[in-house]
């Protein structure tokens, strides 16, 4: 049987990682000079998307957009300091995606709680099926890989779904932002689904 290893293909995140490391690993080799530990950059940039939910939730939409312009870095900084402390580890990188999944999960509810002091049944339909359409995405992703199969696919992962929340904030465009998201995330939890199932499938043949 051939291992996940052979199917892993690099996510547009781990292409993101790879064009800017003349950027992040500079900063990231400063955070370390000065003490910082990569779990206080997580930490600064949880609560960094709290402060995104708070603005979202109080109508502040193009500040909530810029703010999240500038978590973005950051988000990446802590596995870069990680990696250059020779402190990388399964633990730490399992500590970073929990933390991932909350900070996208407070920005919800920042357009939750927007939608419902505006009264608008729309806006909070949409928010709940972006909301679990992005945790499908992570789950599904997360349960082949325990299982050892190939769920590496999918046209809104993490990174491309904050590449619509930024502008759609900053313009002020929060409707469009979670329809977008509520459709296309779980398209990609769906795409993810039929790959894995293509996956064991094939497995099975091989047997």
């Amino acid at each position: 049987m051939e291992s996940a290893e052979e199917f892993k293909k690099i996510s547009f995140a781990d292409k993101m990682r790879k064009w800017f490391h003349w950027l992040l690993n500079p900063a990231a080799a400063f955070l370390n000079r000065i003490g910082l530990h990569p779990n206080t950059v997580t930490l600064i940039g949880l609560a960094g998307t709290v402060g995104v939910a708070v603005l979202i939730s109080l109508d502040h939409m193009t500040w909530a957009g810029l703010l999240l312009l500038v978590m973005g870095p950051v988000d990446a900084l802590d596995g870069a300091m990680a990696r250059l402390r020779g402190e990388a580890s399964d633990y730490g990188a399992f500590v970073d995606s929990v933390t991932d999944r909350y900070s996208e999960l407070f920005i919800y509810l920042g357009f939750l709680i927007h939608y419902l002091l505006t009264g608008d049944p729309v806006g909070v339909a949409f928010t709940y099926l972006a909301a679990a359409g992005s945790v499908l995405v992570s789950y599904v992703k997360a349960r082949a890989d325990a299982s050892k199969l190939d769920a590496n696919t999918g046209l809104l992962t993490r990174v491309e779904r904050y590449i619509v929340l930024i502008p759609g904030l900053v313009f002020n465009l929060p409707l469009a932002v979670v329809i977008i998201i509520a459709v296309l995330a779980n398209f990609t939890a769906l795409q993810r689904i039929l790959r894995v199932r293509r996956d064991a499938y094939r497995r099975l043949s091989q047997k």
